[in-house]
């Protein structure tokens, strides 16, 4: 394959056309051909709501990795149009200075409607990056909320950026966006308020037992570079904590387990989907919207299509449970109840 090959030969062209072939869904036989030579990059995801000043911080930490002659390689996701699927991809704006830099490659992807503040090819943009050799992979996502963690699953650190007088502290106080921050950073640091956020992120951190790693807590101002060294040095810290304790293999295991789940899960959403397009016309959601069948009923019929055996034994086991309910459970004595359980149904 031309540009697997190309890849091996650090063609910045062919890695440019892997990426755009996993974008269209191809990966797979990119991955196949490719994943044995992953694994020694280190990937830095940046995330937090929109203005925190991710673009402008994560420049700064290219700027500092070139420094030690470390390559870069860049993967920034913007919102997409809900319209027109389309996206600005603004933040190449902010990195315009790096774009000459044969040591760096950044690669713009739109979210094209993915939850979880990545693209749906990130992950595979990823380990194309990692084959090519780049010593530092750093992913920028969409400006995201407390709910929208999906980052975590694809960087060895998780960067949590936060800034001074915009309702962040109530973030921080919200389940998901204080789990998976490896690092926290209060951008803007100039700002007034900021001494303040950064005490309510120390409040909010003793209150979670940590085992092993307690995130480091930086203050930046990303616009004149003002502690972006502290950030390096947490960033760095924390990759060698992963290797030191082992966790960095466990980490990219469950993060593995993670993507083979979602794949699985794609490939059977879409026979699902072609399922529904036939129970849809053979008329078979017509007998549901004429209440000749119930949903679960009409599900039952369409699971039968993937795995006949299924369903018939689902029902035989569910059987007893069902015609005790439809009884009326207060009818059924104390020792038909204990049978049932005991039977296992």
């Amino acid at each position: 394959m031309d540009v697997v090959e190309g890849i091996k030969r650090g063609d910045r062209r062919a890695l440019a056309r892997a990426i755009s072939v996993a974008e269209g869904g191809g990966a797979a036989p990119l991955v196949a051909a490719l994943f044995k030579e992953t694994g020694r990059a280190f990937t830095v995801g940046i995330t937090g709501p929109p203005g925190v000043g991710k673009s402008t911080l994560t420049g700064a930490l290219v700027t500092r990795a070139r420094k030690e002659g470390k390559s870069v390689g860049l993967i920034l996701v913007d919102p997409s149009s809900p319209f027109s699927q389309g996206a600005l991809l603004g933040d190449r704006i902010r990195l315009s200075e790096h774009f000459t830099d044969p040591g760096v490659f950044i690669r713009s992807m739109a979210s094209r409607g993915h939850l979880g503040g990545i693209a749906g090819a990130t992950g595979d943009a990823v380990m194309l990056m990692d084959a090519f050799g780049k010593d530092l992979v750093i992913v920028e996502t969409v400006g995201v909320g407390q709910s929208e963690i999906e980052i975590a699953e694809v960087a060895d650190t998780t960067v949590v950026c936060l800034q001074p007088g915009s309702g962040d502290s109530i973030q921080v106080l919200k389940a998901g966006i204080m789990e998976i921050a490896d690092v926290f950073v209060v951008n803007k640091a100039d700002h007034p308020m900021a001494g303040q956020l950064r005490r309510e992120i120390r409040v909010m951190m003793t209150m979670l037992d940590w085992q092993g790693w307690a995130p480091a807590l930086v203050m930046t101002q990303a616009t004149t570079g003002e502690g972006t060294e502290q950030l390096w040095e947490a960033l760095w810290s924390h990759h060698a904590y992963l290797q030191e304790s082992g966790e960095l293999r466990s980490k990219r295991a469950g993060a593995f387990a993670h993507e083979v789940r979602n794949l699985i899960v794609g490939r059977l959403a879409a026979s699902v989907d072609g399922a529904m397009a036939g129970a849809v016309a053979s008329g078979l959601m017509e007998e549901v919207a004429d209440r000749v069948l119930d949903p679960y009923a009409a599900a039952e019929q369409i699971l039968q299509r993937f795995d006949p055996k299924a369903p018939a034994a689902t029902a035989a086991r569910l059987a007893p449970r069902v015609r005790a309910t439809v009884k009326g459970l207060h009818t059924a004595s104390a020792a038909e109840i204990a049978h049932h359980r005991e039977a296992g149904v």
